[in-house]
């Protein structure tokens, strides 16, 4: 069945706007009625609806390093997990922490706990699960099932 642009919107749960970039770049096709009304096939784009909310959630990167004196460490994290992402064609964001990895209490990684309760997150890509935690990483991992 064919909808209104409105009825789609809200079926969808997207902004009339959303609906009409995504015809622009040719993420969706629509038909258009005599006087010009865009009419969408709601079956269609539901589609369309699940690979948008995928791809409007992060890869995040996650590299820790103990102290100041790891610093070159970190960069080489920074640096291995972004050539990963790179390959596999991933666009990222990249959160650093410097601290032990038993304080709980780093921001990088509030930050990250914050990320994923809000489901905002699509992956995680750590270096080693010691890089979340020394303890406790498979707590955070939990959180992201």
């Amino acid at each position: 069945m064919k909808t209104s642009i409105g009825q789609a919107a809200k079926e969808l749960g997207v902004s009339r706007d959303t609906l009409r970039r995504w015809e622009k770049s040719g993420k969706i096709t629509v038909e258009r009625t005599v006087k010009g009304h865009r009419r969408y096939n709601i079956a269609a784009l539901l589609g369309a609806q699940q690979r948008k909310v995928i791809s409007n959630k992060k890869t995040i990167l996650y590299a820790r390093v103990s102290s100041h004196d790891q610093k070159e460490d970190l960069v080489r994290q920074v640096q291995l997990l972004e050539s990963f992402c790179a390959a596999n064609g991933w666009v990222y964001e990249i959160i650093e922490d410097l601290g032990s990895g038993l304080n709980y209490n780093k921001k990088g990684l509030r930050n990250l706990i914050r990320s994923i309760c809000l489901k905002s997150i699509d992956r995680l890509v750590i270096t080693h699960k010691d890089r979340l935690l020394r303890f406790g990483s498979e707590l955070i991992f939990s959180l992201c099932k």
